[in-house]
């Protein structure tokens, strides 16, 4: 049975020719057991295969080569691997999660009100406040579990299942594997982490294709993923996307780019940047955690190595593309 979910999970899934292929096993790291049906993907994409039942994997990955693959299991913590060797098996170790929740004695009717509050705002945050979101559904909402102290600032979420999403604005059904999400009241801030996978695209529905493609677009134009992929072309001039350092100096593309060679570049600058799309735009400010930050031609960049504040900020699950789409 659980085979099965895990295979309805992947309906759709893009399934290439081999040409540069992995292989390994995916282990408990407490107890060393192998674990079976493993979820192996690249975050952001339709790309993924699972583990058998005794944990063994293959995946192509010539696609996809530049990125990191994200290894994920009911019940553990996400992984990410990078510089995949194609010449020996790979041993993938998954911590499981272990929740500590504090708790408080609640009527049962406090209970349930309280979690209707939860949730409301774990799909605000997480979902987004957009239009697109309104149209998204969380499938499992059962699944998803929060810390109760009401005396407590930060509400935590926590999800041992993948999360399950139907997003109806954009036509796509994606599974999210949540790792951390917290949510600070006071600040009206927050911190979510995980992986998405998309399973499936709507797009062959007529009825629905021009509503798609329109929202795509939309979503599209001006956001993180289209910011690197003009930036990877060096098409800024005619883009619409103006990046300015603190002292509001226009930069050009040799002033943020490093390449190693024709395939591999780094975003790099001694400041944060602030970056506009078109004057009328909110400004978006791009804060470096790293020196340098890899970036792809698929507009796939280091998580890892930015901070985000301002208008990119707004995209969140319900306006997110896969890195598979083309604007034409």
């Amino acid at each position: 049975m659980r085979r099965y979910i895990m295979m309805l999970l992947f309906s759709g899934l893009n399934i290439v020719a081999y040409n540069q292929v992995i292989k390994g096993t995916v282990f408990d790291k407490k107890t060393n057991e192998k674990i079976g049906f493993a979820t192996l993907f690249f975050n952001g994409t339709f790309v993924g295969t699972y583990s058998d039942e005794n944990g063994h994997f293959e995946l192509d990955i010539s696609k996809n080569a530049s990125m990191p693959l994200t290894v994920s299991a009911i019940g553990y913590y996400s992984v990410t691997i990078t510089d995949l060797p194609i010449d020996k098996p790979i041993p993938v170790y998954l911590t499981p999660k272990v929740y500590q929740m504090k708790e408080v004695v609640v009527s049962a009717k406090s209970r349930t009100m309280q979690r209707k509050a939860n949730l409301r705002t774990f799909r605000d945050q997480f979902l987004g406040a957009t239009d697109n979101a309104r149209d998204c559904i969380i499938l499992n909402e059962s699944d998803i579990t929060f810390n109760y102290d009401s005396d407590d600032d930060t509400l935590k979420a926590f999800a041992s299942k993948p999360i399950l999403i139907d997003n109806r604005a954009l036509g796509y059904k994606i599974t999210y594997y949540l790792d951390k999400f917290e949510y600070y009241r006071k600040s009206n801030s927050f911190i979510f982490k995980g992986n998405i996978i998309f399973n499936e695209d709507l797009l062959t529905e007529e009825s629905q294709k021009q509503t798609f493609e329109r929202k795509r677009k939309t979503v599209y134009l001006g956001s993180r993923m289209h910011f690197f992929r003009i930036l990877w072309a060096d098409d800024l001039k005619s883009s619409g996307f103006v990046i300015r350092n603190s002292a509001g100096e226009n930069l050009t593309y040799q002033d943020i780019v490093k390449n190693k060679d024709a395939r591999v570049k780094f975003l790099q600058y001694p400041e944060n940047l602030n970056i506009c799309y078109y004057t009328k735009e909110p400004i978006s400010k791009l804060i470096f955690l790293k020196q340098q930050v890899f970036f792809d031609s698929n507009g796939y960049f280091d998580p890892s190595g930015i901070s985000w504040e301002g208008a990119m900020v707004k995209q969140r699950i319900a306006d997110w593309l896969p890195y598979e789409y083309s604007l034409y």
